[in-house]
């Protein structure tokens, strides 16, 4: 019977911090920015104990926060690409950006208000940077060779933080916002050398 008990309570306390996580990640995605940990609980249908027993911290709560949304995000850096036209390389690039930062926008917006009293979060910032810089590279190897203000400049202009004033601060459509981004890449494009042709079979 012991055994039960112990079993009973495991599951209680698991389906709770489910369910207090979910209730972070649906309160952010409807739009509150920071959401108090009674709005958590109240959402989760827990106690506001049980928030602070499961994460005492709101770090921790960010940290899970952070792993599904990483989840989520991961599969938009595996798309291999299939074309040797860079022109081709770049409209295929704008649209998993605008794609991934438009999925994650409310969540990013809400941890860059709590960045400057969060470690966890700076170091995720500095982390995203670092996975949007590789994933450029890695799609446009050309920039390798071309000018540092070109290949600084593509990267800004593929940042979250561009799409988020091209959406937030000047109000633009989805549309309107990825034919901005597209442009200013494809202005950007045409000061990228043109890499060697592949030989076939490599």
């Amino acid at each position: 019977m012991g055994s039960e008990e112990a079993d009973g309570r495991r599951r209680r306390s698991a389906k709770s911090h489910e369910a207090i996580i979910s209730a972070l990640i649906d309160l952010v995605g409807e739009g509150d920015m920071s959401p108090s940990a009674q709005r958590v609980a109240d959402r989760a249908g827990v106690g506001i104990r049980t928030v602070f027993r499961h994460f005492e911290e709101m770090d921790r709560l960010y940290a899970e926060m952070n792993k599904r949304l990483r989840a989520m995000a991961v599969p938009m850096f595996e798309v291999p690409e299939s074309s040797d036209a860079l022109s081709e390389r770049l409209r295929a690039l704008v649209g998993r950006r605008c794609e991934l930062f438009e999925k994650i926008a409310p969540y990013k917006r809400s941890a860059n208000r709590a960045i400057y009293g969060s470690p966890f979060l700076r170091k995720e910032r500095f982390a995203m940077i670092r996975d949007l810089r590789l994933d450029l590279e890695r799609t446009v190897p050309e920039l390798l060779r071309a000018p540092e203000p070109i290949a600084h400049a593509l990267e800004m202009v593929l940042s979250f933080e561009a799409w988020d004033q091209l959406r937030t601060d000047q109000r633009l459509s989805q549309r309107e916002a990825r034919e901005a981004m597209g442009g200013l890449v494809e202005a950007l494009g045409a000061h990228i050398p043109m890499a060697p042709a592949r030989r076939k079979g490599r």
